[in-house]
């Protein structure tokens, strides 16, 4: 009897182990198919710029599989009294990787919001821009807040699809309130409501892809 019961458990042991590595398969599997994209938990470069007094910086953990032959269109749109700028106002392009996989942080920065030598960059995994100058009337009476677009969860990107990954507002006015980032009509009021509207967006294409 002691023989068979020591037989089950381990039957038992190794059905169990199997089922683990099974859904490690899974997920490995899962997330070699799509790009993914997350908001970076434990961000030094958030804590970096919180401690320095900075500004503000959007940090994400990014996975792009197949690197090899697509590319990445990371820029920021910026909307002034309800009107998009012509031209973004940075932007990073880049792709086919040597690498057929490519992971890690990426991210938008703004140094010292809301003053005359107010910096802007973009940064990937190995790859970055310099920090550029905004041009913009100063002023110091106006009230300002910066959202995520995403979760910590892993949010997969779709090729061809642009995505909105953060946004920082400006308003003159005495109020300011949230907006789902993931609904266009409720983004869509966040321009309209805001004197400035930063847009952070991402798209992930096939191949080399000149404009957005």
């Amino acid at each position: 009897m002691g023989g068979r019961g020591e037989l089950t458990v381990k039957r038992s042991w190794m059905f169990l182990i199997m089922v683990i590595l099974f859904c490690v398969g899974c997920s490995d599997m899962s997330e070699t198919g799509q790009p993914t994209i997350s908001m970076k938990t434990d961000s030094e470069y958030e804590d970096t710029f919180k401690d320095l007094n900075l500004g503000v910086v959007f940090d994400f953990d990014f996975y792009l599989p197949h690197a090899d032959k697509r590319w990445v269109n990371l820029w920021v749109e910026r909307y002034s009294d309800g009107k998009k700028d012509s031209q973004p106002l940075t932007e990073l392009s880049y792709g086919n990787n040597p690498e057929e996989v490519e992971k890690g942080q990426m991210g938008f920065g703004i140094i010292k919001p809301r003053s005359e030598d107010t910096l802007v960059f973009l940064y990937g995994p190995g790859v970055s821009v310099h920090p550029s100058r905004i041009e913009q009337d100063f002023s110091t009476d106006v009230m300002s807040s910066w959202d995520y677009a995403i979760g910590k969860e892993k949010v997969e990107l779709k090729l061809g699809e642009t995505k909105i990954l953060a946004a920082y507002k400006e308003t003159g006015s005495n109020s300011m309130r949230s907006f789902d980032l993931q609904d266009e009509e409720s983004v869509k009021n966040m321009i309209k409501e805001n004197d400035t509207v930063l847009l952070l967006k991402i798209k992930v294409e096939e191949g080399m892809v000149d404009s957005y």
